[in-house]
Order: structure tokens, then C-alpha cells, then sequence
């Protein structure tokens, strides 16, 4: 009995440390991947002059302001190989413009004029990054495909996976090939024909097209767990007379709501980040999404890395809400046609 006493109690300290040495790794990992995450908050709440500091300041550091002939402005700092130099506005000028002078020292907290001698102009531009309306055109998009694709994949897939007619296994074969053709080979023909109907410079193009179940993984993801639930289930419900609108919506739509919610996240984020689609079918500037939004803000304050990462911090924030509320979904959706089916 010592020995095998002695055995599981060093099979259990094995087991412990490969547990730790596991958390530890998972920690490291998690650790390497939000590094990038809070310097993209850490740079988005600094200013402009305390971005490229010898060392990293994780934690923003609150503006120095300075007074000059009785004025309070902000004092900038810029960090160059002899040393920091410090410059304070004196002059605004036309077209987003600032004349500025230069410092070779970090003064008090009152300059004296006289040293204010030395002085360049440097531009001065504001963003201008429509957020509210942005965001007003993603939700409706992402709202309305969301719908359009949980309704026509959830129908789709119901039929598939349980009514019978002629064809059914080759036209589910024809659905699935469907996911090996690129993009880009239906995209000119798309464009050509959402152009005849009239449809450029609106959300058409990017929402009507979630009607028609275009997403075959969504289908395939709803049918595999349609599959494994008992068939007596809608044997039972026939036999109380109920049709197959109400098979499908009183008996099955109510188990199958992981999976429904599961193709809601997956279907939010992916027409929350689309790109492509409002690039080509929205030449207004009024109806730019969130994505474009944050495309144009970078071609015009590509060099003011504090700004690109607060807009690329908000624009990402919702996304992150819907993890951390939906965690488990994601978790599940991976594994949901592997087990069920």
C-alpha cells in the first residue's frame, strides 16, 4: 500500500507541475499578445511630443503647461539624439497652421518672452473623424445583414437538414464548393450587376445580398447541429399536427440557439471590420463606415500616431464588449459541427 501510496502521490506532483508549467506558458502568451493592445490605449491618451520618449511610458503622463505673458499654453517636448528639445505655441496661422518657439531647455513654469526668439511653423491639424455618423452607418449595415443572414442561413440550413426532396445532397455539395471560390472572381460580375439595379452609393449592396443565405459555412455550421437533434422530436410534433413552419420554429429553432447566436457574433464581426465591400460599392463620403472612416483619418494624420490609435481604439471597443459578453459562443461555434452531426 506504501508504494502505491507513494506512486499516485507522485503521479499527482507530475501533474501539478504540468499544470503550472502549463498556466505558465498560457500566461506568457496572453501576456505577448495584449502587449500590443495596451500600447495602442497607452499611445491613443498621450501627446503628440511624448510618443517617441527614450524609454516606453505605459502610463500617459498629464500635458505641461506653461505660462507666457500671462498666458497659459502647453509645452511640447521633442526627443532628439543631443538632447530634448521644448517648444510652446505663439502664433496660430492659416490653413491648420502653427508658428511655435523653439527652447533649448525645459523651462519653468513661466517663460520669460525674450528666450521665445527662435521659432518655426509646423502644421497643426485637427481630426476630423465623423465618428457618431461612421458608427450610424456600421449598426445599420451590421444590423440589417445580421438579420438577413440568421433568418435565410437558419431556413436553408433547416431544409437541408430535414426535409426531403430531390437533389438534396447535390445541391448541399454545390452550396459547400461554393467556399472554395475566391472572392475576387465574383466581384467584377457583382459590382457590374448591383450598378445595372442602381444600387451604388447605398447600403444595398452590402445588406440584400445577407437575404439569399450566401454564407455557406453558416449554413453548414446551422445544418451539422440541426442534425443531432432526434428526429422523433419532429416526428412527435407532426403527430400533433404541426406543419413544418412549426416544426421548425416551436421544436427546433429553440434548441439550436448556440448555433443561431454563435452565426450572429460571427456575422457582426465580420460586416463590422468589412472593408472591402463599402470601398467599392460606397463612393460617398456620408455613407463610409467605420472602417473607411478609419482608412481616410490615416491618409490624413498618418504621421500622428496618437490619433490613429485613439480612432482605431474606438473603433475596436465594441468588438471587444460583444467577447467579453459572448465569450462562450466563440468557444462553442469552433467546436459545434465537430460534435454535433
Amino acid at each position: 500500500m506504501s508504494g502505491r501510496g507513494t506512486l499516485l502521490q507522485s503521479r499527482q506532483r507530475q501533474q501539478r507541475l504540468a499544470q503550472a508549467v502549463a498556466y505558465a506558458i498560457l500566461t506568457l502568451g496572453a501576456v505577448m499578445i495584449l502587449i500590443p493592445f495596451v500600447f495602442m490605449l497607452s499611445t491613443s491618451l498621450k501627446d503628440k511630443d511624448r510618443i517617441f520618449t527614450r524609454s516606453i511610458e505605459w502610463i500617459p503622463r498629464k500635458q505641461i503647461r506653461v505660462e507666457v505673458s500671462g498666458k497659459t499654453v502647453k509645452l511640447f517636448r521633442f526627443a532628439k539624439s543631443l538632447g530634448d528639445i521644448y517648444a510652446v505655441p505663439v502664433e496660430e496661422l492659416p490653413r491648420d497652421r502653427v508658428r511655435v518657439a523653439v527652447l533649448t531647455r525645459r523651462p519653468a513654469e513661466t517663460v520669460d518672452p525674450r528666450f521665445l526668439r527662435t521659432t518655426r511653423v509646423v502644421d497643426w491639424n485637427e481630426p476630423n473623424f465623423r465618428f457618431l455618423l461612421y458608427l450610424r452607418n456600421t449598426l445599420a449595415i451590421t444590423v440589417l445583414a445580421l438579420v438577413g443572414q440568421v433568418l435565410s442561413c437558419t431556413l436553408v440550413a433547416f431544409g437541408f437538414a430535414r426535409l426531403r426532396f430531390p437533389g438534396r445532397g447535390f445541391l448541399f455539395i454545390v452550396l459547400l464548393s461554393t467556399m472554395m471560390l475566391p472572392a475576387q472572381v465574383t466581384m467584377v460580375p457583382l459590382f457590374k450587376l448591383f450598378v445595372s439595379l442602381g444600387w451604388y452609393d447605398t447600403f444595398l449592396p452590402l445588406t440584400v445580398p445577407a437575404y439569399f443565405a450566401t454564407s455557406a459555412f453558416f449554413v453548414f455550421l446551422l445544418r451539422q447541429y440541426f442534425m443531432g437533434i432526434p428526429i422523433e422530436m419532429d416526428e412527435a410534433a407532426r403527430i400533433d399536427g404541426a406543419s413544418s413552419w412549426g416544426v421548425f420554429s416551436r421544436v427546433l429553432l429553440p434548441q439550436v440557439k448556440p448555433a443561431v447566436a454563435t452565426v450572429a457574433i460571427f456575422s457582426f464581426m465580420g460586416h463590422w471590420n468589412d472593408f472591402l465591400g463599402p470601398l467599392i460599392y460606397l463612393g460617398n463620403p456620408d455613407l463610409r463606415t467605420l472602417a473607411l472612416g478609419l482608412y481616410a483619418f490615416q491618409g490624413e494624420h498618418s504621421v500622428d500616431l496618437q490619433l490613429l490609435m485613439a480612432a482605431a481604439s474606438v473603433v475596436m471597443l465594441p468588438l471587444l464588449a460583444l467577447f467579453a459578453v459572448a465569450q462562450r459562443y466563440f468557444i462553442q461555434g469552433v467546436v459545434i459541427s465537430g460534435v454535433k452531426g
